[in-house]
């Protein structure tokens, strides 16, 4: 905070009035590219190991792109080889501002496999560059900051925005289009969520009261750009390499993790908008610094026309099961969930997803493109002649975003849609860091019932020279 030369103050009224800034000089939009008949999209792509290098793959794989540049800041580190080795020529660099900077003229869109923290600053610059962006889930780590990237993206509505929840391209999207359109879903009263999964914190001591000691930086390592807009931490080895999502200071835990592929069509379908009250009922492990053991979290999602008030119930931690209706069937796994990011599946109690209550109707949900299913067996066999016909994918996430970019299709996860949605498990990510309940005015965008949740809707100031990224 002392190298920082904006006051707490100062700050705050800055972030709030963003929206009416005007774009930084030297971060003018340079203009969207107009595709012609067998072009391919020019894709920089930032983040290129772990889940960044998964992304990288997917997009090529579809034909698409060209990948014209690889950026990140441990670059040559064993997570980022096997990239480098598929794309040798490819020109690489450490710092995403001197990438734009240098070859920006060459780039049409850009993917971010990031952090969740530093997912804003890149798709910031990306879209008053006039560049597309595709992010992974979540958007961002503050609720402010989705708010920020969600002006932006509106400010230059040519930019085609792109949250990476690939289920968003899947059957159970268009299933679940298809069935609210034809009234199946409809009346719905509550939502169970749930992942019961390991996670990587789980096991680690909720009664420390610092974070861990600094050792020494990896010698590919740019630790400084690495931390980009947050406030200074030494380096440990649990703050890297997917162990950056334990921490309230970099990630969003297990709901920002797999909140994005469970709540997804729900709360676009259901048009749920942003919550008024969350609660938190369960926080065992809690601490300052990373993730309970196991949470539960109930969010209120007030009346929106003819459709009822919606409570949406939060289970996570290996115990902390939701309870499970007569009828449910198999509890076993999915083979269509993906893994968790630390590792092969384990077998689970419960599949990671949803159970959905209507005033009539009952359904069982999983996570990803899985489809729901009505239950009891005997209720889905009634209800069969009755149900729509649903369309197929015409092209997965990957495919869908770049051909957005082309003005073949349009984004199924713009960040009109995504945003709401990450903004809802920021709000929850607040009650399990502050351990209290949340009153949250969804017309105002303020937390009335805390003036510190309210202030972390923003987080601190950003590090001296990063201030840029704030303003629209």
């Amino acid at each position: 905070m002392s190298e920082n030369n904006y006051s707490r103050r100062k700050f705050l009224t800055q972030a709030m009035l963003a929206s009416a800034a005007v774009a930084t000089p030297g971060l003018l939009k340079a203009g969207v590219y107009q595709f012609k008949a067998g072009d391919k999209v020019n894709l920089a792509c930032v983040g290129i190991g772990n889940r960044g290098g998964e992304i990288i793959r997917e997009f090529y794989k579809t034909g698409l792109a060209n990948i014209v540049a690889l950026c990140d800041v441990d670059m040559e580190a064993p997570h980022t080889l096997d990239i480098l080795k598929q794309f040798p020529d490819v020109p690489r660099f450490k710092d995403f501002r001197q990438m734009f900077e240098k070859i920006g003229k060459q780039i049409d869109a850009v993917s971010v496999g990031t952090p969740d923290f530093s997912h804003f600053p890149v798709t910031m610059m990306a879209i008053k560059l006039g560049k597309h962006v595709y992010v992974e889930k979540p958007m961002a780590r503050t609720f402010n900051e989705v708010e920020l990237m969600m002006t932006a993206a509106a400010k230059y509505p040519k930019v085609v925005t792109q949250m990476g929840n690939q289920g968003h391209s899947e059957a159970n999207y268009f299933q679940f289009k298809a069935w609210t359109e034809a009234g199946i879903i409809k009346d719905v009263t509550s939502i169970v969520a749930h992942m019961n999964n390991s996670r990587r914190w789980h096991g680690w001591n909720p009664q420390i009261s610092s974070f861990p000691p600094a050792e020494k930086i990896p010698d590919t390592l740019d630790w400084d750009l690495w931390q980009g807009h947050t406030q200074g931490h030494n380096y440990h080895e649990d703050f890297v390499n997917g162990q950056w999502r334990c921490w309230y200071d970099f990630g969003m835990g297990a709901l920002g993790d797999w909140g994005a592929h469970i709540i997804d069509t729900a709360h676009e379908f259901l048009e749920l908008g942003l919550p008024y009250e969350v609660t938190p009922l369960k926080l065992d492990g809690h601490n300052n610094f990373f993730y309970p053991m196991s949470t539960t979290l109930s969010f209120k999602f007030a009346k929106r026309g003819n459709k009822p008030p919606v409570e949406i119930r939060w289970y996570d931690g290996i115990d902390n099961l939701p309870p499970i209706p007569e009828g449910y069937g198999v509890q076993g796994l999915d083979p269509n969930i993906p893994p968790p990011s630390n590792g092969p599946i384990t077998p689970a109690k419960l599949n990671p997803g949803k159970i959905i209550y209507s005033k009539e109707l009952t359904f069982k949900g999983g996570s990803h493109g899985s489809t729901l299913s009505i239950i009891p067996e005997a209720k889905a066999k009634e209800m069969e002649p009755r149900l729509p016909m649903v369309q197929a994918s015409p092209s997965n996430h990957f495919a869908n975003f770049l051909k957005a970019c082309m003005g073949e299709e349009k984004a199924r996860s713009p960040f009109s849609i995504a945003g709401p949605l990450s903004q809802v498990f920021c709000l929850g990510v607040l009650a399990q860091w502050t351990g209290e309940k949340i009153v949250f005015d969804p017309k105002k965008k303020v937390v009335t019932s805390s003036k510190k949740a309210n202030e972390l809707l923003i987080g601190p100031p950003p590090r001296k020279g990063w201030e840029e990224f704030y303003k629209v």
